[in-house]
């Protein structure tokens, strides 16, 4: 007999299950409803994942504050494997910045008594202390935001999401999760990164030792040092400018591909002000001039490796070169050009 993948199985039946336990605000049925998820999801079958991802997703505002983040990470474990993401995301970016804001209130409520060292939130309710001391909801926020920014941060891997959400929006939440790093002591890093990742973003490098310049297009990528590994094998691999060809596995692993693969730098990244641009920042911190983001490559200074490879593993990325300057084009950009510091 050919199996029928379009029945039902166990995932569905505890996701039915724990909808229902949630309507009826039975936390020891919902308890038990998200139990039997978490056993049946190794062995859902893809068309379940697909249901039951979006179905997560639409009842997260009637799950209680303290659950809120584990379910989040649920759905996005079934957009990993498969689920679609811009279905799942608006519910669960919704859910971030609730846990941003209760999470502002719960540092602000730490300093207003007593002040000291944060507690690092936790994917579960902080000690009874703790709580009497910011209140529960504040803390069950401050708790709910680690299992709520890794659900983000694989929504936004990808573009649809990102899109969807547009750069308003995220350039709000990014403000909060910075804001919510200065006051607590604590780093969301993964989070701010992938708010910050730029999409068909067009960007001029120029090259001073040989005074070339070179538009490109950018999308997708998650730091500098994926960056400069596509840089180097659009520009250097290209023919246009010396330097270290990264190999075929070097690049696509900074753009499809799993894994890591050693590299060498080609270049020291330095804005038009003459600044450098860090390898460990973003796109996003290349300065943009008259509309378009100004890049000046340099020689290194010293030789550097890294690991190449994605910022986000699952987040694809790309760079691609639309046209070669004309001399007198790249040369009046350099003459903007300061000189790196």
């Amino acid at each position: 007999m050919i199996y029928d993948d379009t029945q039902g199985g166990a995932f569905l039946d505890a996701v039915a299950a724990f909808e229902a336990a949630v309507r009826d605000q039975h936390g020891a049925r919902s308890e038990q409803g998200f139990q039997q998820m978490h056993r049946a999801f190794s062995d859902a079958r893809p068309h379940e994942l697909a249901e039951g991802g979006p179905r997560l997703a639409d009842l997260l505002p009637e799950v209680p504050d303290g659950a809120r983040g584990l379910i989040s990470v649920v759905v996005g474990a079934c957009v990993e494997r498969g689920a679609d993401a811009a279905r799942c995301a608006p519910n669960v970016f919704d859910g971030l910045g609730t846990a941003l804001a209760g999470s502002a209130e719960f540092c602000e409520r730490w300093a207003a008594t007593g002040g000291g060292d944060v507690p690092a939130p936790q994917m579960q309710f902080m000690d009874d202390a703790v709580i009497e001391r910011v209140g529960e909801d504040p803390a069950g926020h401050w708790c709910a935001l680690p299992p709520i920014e890794r659900a983000c941060v694989t929504l936004l891997s990808h573009a649809a999401v990102r899109a969807a959400l547009g750069a308003d929006r995220r350039a709000e939440l990014f403000r909060s999760v910075r804001a919510l790093e200065e006051t607590s002591g604590h780093d969301f890093k993964c989070l701010a990164y992938a708010l910050l990742v730029l999409d068909d973003e067009p960007v001029i490098a120029l090259h001073r030792p040989t005074g070339t310049g070179y538009a490109l297009r950018m999308t997708g990528i998650g730091d500098n040092f994926q960056l400069h590994t596509l840089l180097a094998d659009v520009l250097v691999g290209g023919g246009h400018v010396p330097g270290h060809v990264p190999s075929a596995q070097e690049a696509a692993v900074c753009r499809d591909q799993p894994g890591q693969v050693d590299t060498v730098g080609s270049f020291n990244l330095v804005g038009p002000d003459g600044q450098w641009v860090w390898n460990e920042g973003t796109p996003s911190d290349i300065p943009v001039v008259d509309g378009v983001r100004l890049l000046v490559l340099d020689p290194p200074p010293y030789r550097r490796m890294w690991p190449a490879g994605r910022f986000f593993p699952h987040m694809t990325g790309d760079l691609t070169l639309e046209r070669v300057l004309a001399p007198e084009e790249a040369g009046a950009w350099l003459a903007r050009c300061k000189p790196a510091a």
